[in-house]
């Protein structure tokens, strides 16, 4: 990069609030991770929009997704990097908010579950340019950079078993076995050599008392080392 947009991209950073992206597989504690942030005054968190993926003018793409993998993975995957790239870049909702938490992130459709649809060959190679080019196009021209990674690391076989008791319908016909495609592509993903940002990792196989003690523990990292009650 050169030193001209280094320049450029600090100065957009310097004026956006700290962005924490909560990653991790279905079933690993995202939400909850996400819910015990939004006491703090100066925190934005966003969920993912799970209703907005249920309804797109009627059509419930999320069920349609775990219906037919190799028939719905490219045109959601399109309307994933969509809504997250509204809730990554958006300014926040009022001025006093310095840190914005959301769950999950357009690095993650990338770097995740585009390249594990491509493996598994839910996308043919037409579909995986085209999504590659459109997230390039992103990277280039819009500030979508990351200040750190929460990872939720768990093992596939315990958040299948958290998934079924949960009992979300479009859920029902998730394998084992995506869980574990889904989880071998977070782990290459965070073996990376070039992260951009940290990534701070929690054993989240423990029961959620534990996991929100470490949340607390690493409150201030969380929250770029500026957070108030």
């Amino acid at each position: 990069m050169s030193n001209v947009k280094s320049i450029r991209l600090a100065a957009r950073v310097a004026k956006r609030p700290f962005r924490v992206s909560i990653e991790g597989n279905i079933g690993s504690g995202k939400s909850t991770c996400i819910q015990h942030f939004a006491k703090y005054k100066n925190v934005e968190t966003h969920s993912e929009p799970i209703q907005e993926w249920r309804n797109v003018s009627g059509h419930n793409l999320l069920g349609l997704l775990y219906s037919d993998l190799k028939e719905w993975t490219f045109a959601f995957q399109h309307y994933v990097h969509l809504s997250r790239l509204k809730i990554q870049t958006s300014p926040p909702s009022n001025p006093n908010i310095t840190v914005k938490i959301f769950e999950r992130s357009v690095q993650n459709s990338r770097h995740c579950f585009v390249e594990n649809a491509k493996k598994h060959k839910f996308l043919r190679d037409p579909q995986y340019q085209v999504l590659q080019n459109w997230f390039d196009y992103t990277e280039k021209n819009l500030d979508i950079s990351l200040d750190l990674i929460v990872y939720l690391r768990t093992t596939p076989e315990v958040v299948w078993e958290r998934m079924m008791n949960r009992g979300r319908k479009e859920e029902s016909e998730v394998p084992l076995e995506y869980l574990q495609q889904v989880h071998e592509s977070y782990e290459n993903w965070f073996s990376s050599r070039n992260m951009g940002c940290e990534v701070l990792t929690i054993n989240a196989d423990r029961d959620i008392k534990s996991v929100i003690e470490d949340l607390e523990r690493y409150t201030y990292k969380i929250l770029g080392g500026n957070h108030t009650n």
